[in-house]
């Protein structure tokens, strides 16, 4: 009978779990999903999570979505517990070491005058180790640093630097739209924006208009980058003279979304024309050859 069991039980484990519930980790700026299992976990509750091979609290985040992809439930860290009185004094030290810590790092780095701002701490308690982040120009030699932290904490040090994106990531704040900022929210990879993206889109090259909280290019100009290639091919391009149905002018503006040129006839007056009226009169793009991989 026990050896009948054993594989009924095997695939019970592997079974997808019907639920998933988000989950906001402390001290990660985004939420994942997690298996809660038979756990009666409601938006607003504190639990104890698997991540990696250590144990973290984390703050329900999400009401249960239903798995409808039928997920594995490997592929899911699951919900351990609600967070018990225990857990919370274990918080509560983990956040007293971390607010001494960066106090001290903070007091070392005025003294060896360093060129660095410390982002966050983060106290390691499985691993009796604290990582303090932060930010700098360029590369910071905290030799000296880290064996001041060493002997003031009595235990492992790490120092880790990161950029400013994730640094605005961390702090969070609300962008130029109005919005949460998108690396606060829902991105979770940063890609790279360049300024070809904000001059495919018509965008004034002002980067007061462009730029983000960070001070990088905004992360939102790629998001619909690929749209605006497509919608700029037929039109012609800014400065260019072409022929329109009132006689030759010069290109001044393009309304990509509207499919509109902006046309200064030779008269001196502006005319505004949608693309379907200038087809006749706009000589045929040649299509651009497919580039080869080289061999």
């Amino acid at each position: 009978m026990d050896v009948q069991e054993k594989p009924q039980r095997q695939e019970a484990r592997k079974a997808p779990p019907k639920f998933l519930i988000g989950i906001r980790v402390k001290n990660e700026t985004t939420s994942e999903l997690f298996d809660p299992g038979p756990l009666p976990l409601r938006v607003g509750m504190e639990v104890v999570v698997e991540v990696g091979r250590s144990t973290r609290v984390g703050t329900v985040a999400s009401n249960k979505i239903p798995n409808f992809r039928q997920t594995a439930a490997k592929n899911f860290r699951r919900v351990l517990r609600i967070a018990d009185e225990n857990d919370q004094k274990t918080l509560a030290r983990k956040k007293d070491m971390e607010e001494q810590a960066r106090s001290i790092c903070t007091g070392k780095i005025d003294e060896l005058k360093l060129s660095m701002n410390l982002s966050r701490v983060v106290h390691v308690p499985e691993a009796n180790k604290t990582i303090f982040f932060f930010t700098a120009e360029g590369r910071v030699d905290f030799r000296q640093l880290i064996k001041d932290l060493a002997a003031s904490l009595r235990h492992r040090i790490e120092m880790k630097q990161v950029g400013v994106r994730d640094e605005a990531r961390v702090i969070a704040g609300y962008g130029v739209c109005g919005e949460s900022l998108c690396c606060a929210t829902f991105l979770k990879d940063f890609t790279p924006v360049t300024i070809r993206m904000a001059k495919d889109q018509g965008l004034a090259l002002n980067p007061s208009k462009i730029s983000g909280v960070c001070g990088r290019l905004m992360c939102c100009l790629q998001y619909e980058h690929d749209n605006y290639r497509k919608m700029i091919k037929p039109l012609p391009k800014v400065g260019a003279r072409i022929e329109t149905p009132d006689g030759p002018g010069k290109v001044i503006n393009l309304e990509i979304l509207l499919q509109k040129i902006v046309v200064r006839l030779n008269d001196e007056s502006i005319m505004s024309y949608d693309l379907d009226e200038l087809k006749e009169f706009l000589p045929a793009k040649k299509p651009q050859p497919d580039k080869k991989k080289p061999k």
